[in-house]
Order: structure tokens, then sequence, then C-alpha cells
């Protein structure tokens, strides 16, 4: 990486949701909706539909819910829903380096009816080549 410019790849925001709705939490319809509208809502492409699968209990951590992807032209977007627990975990990674985190958070708190989150944002790729290296 001698003598080359560099600049940031991208975000990834991560949220933790709390005393989310369990109806739309068990929802497999209405998840995939999300993931059908958020993409768009946030300047991003959607590259094929979402996958939504339910996932059954696991241990005493994990009581079963539904898992959710969808990959976007700028990376991905998931999340993982605890309908018991009222509780989402959802991760969005993008090549988008001014993510509105704002925005973002909004409609994902709208969207799962959540109460209280816990965000995280982490810029990736802090040293992505400006120009071909090979």
């Amino acid at each position: 990486m001698e003598n080359s410019k560099t600049t940031q790849f991208g975000v990834h925001y991560m949220l933790d949701g709390y005393g989310a709705s369990s109806n739309i939490l068990s929802d497999k319809e209405a998840l995939a909706e999300i993931l059908n509208t958020l993409p768009s809502k946030m300047g991003m492409h959607s590259l094929h539909e979402p996958v939504v699968v339910e996932v059954g209990e696991k241990n005493t951590k994990d009581p079963g819910g539904l898992s959710g992807f969808v990959m976007i032209a700028e990376s991905h977007i998931s999340f993982h829903t605890f309908p018991k627990r009222g509780f989402v975990t959802i991760d969005v990674y993008t090549c988008q380096n001014n993510l509105d985190t704002d925005k973002l958070t909004a409609e994902l708190t709208e969207a799962f009816q959540i109460s209280e989150v816990d965000e995280y944002i982490k810029k990736r790729g802090t040293k992505y080549p400006t120009e071909n290296i090979a």
C-alpha cells in the first residue's frame, strides 16, 4: 500500500432493538416487506428478493424467531428476531460513507416498533485504495 492513496470503504451499522413488537418480529410477510422497502428508502439497491426464514428454539438464550437477509449492491441488510423477548438485532453494511444513520435508526425503530435501541457504527475499510493496484 506504499505511495497509494486510500479512502474509507463504508460503514457497518448495527442496532439492537428492545421492546419491539412481538407481532412484527414473528410476522414473516411483514419482515420481508421491511427488507423489500428499506434499501430504496436509504438510497440502496436490492439485488434479489429478501429471504426470511423461521429459526427454531436452539437453547435457553435463543427461544426461536425469524432471520432475514437481503443482498444489496452496496453490501447487505440482515436481522434476527426474538419475538418472545421483544428483541431484534439488525446489521447494515454499506459502502456508503455518508449513510444517514439517524434516518436509518428512525426507519428501523418505526418498522419494528422498537422502544429502546443500542446503536453501533463502525467505519470499515479505512485504507481502501482509491485506484486499482493490480
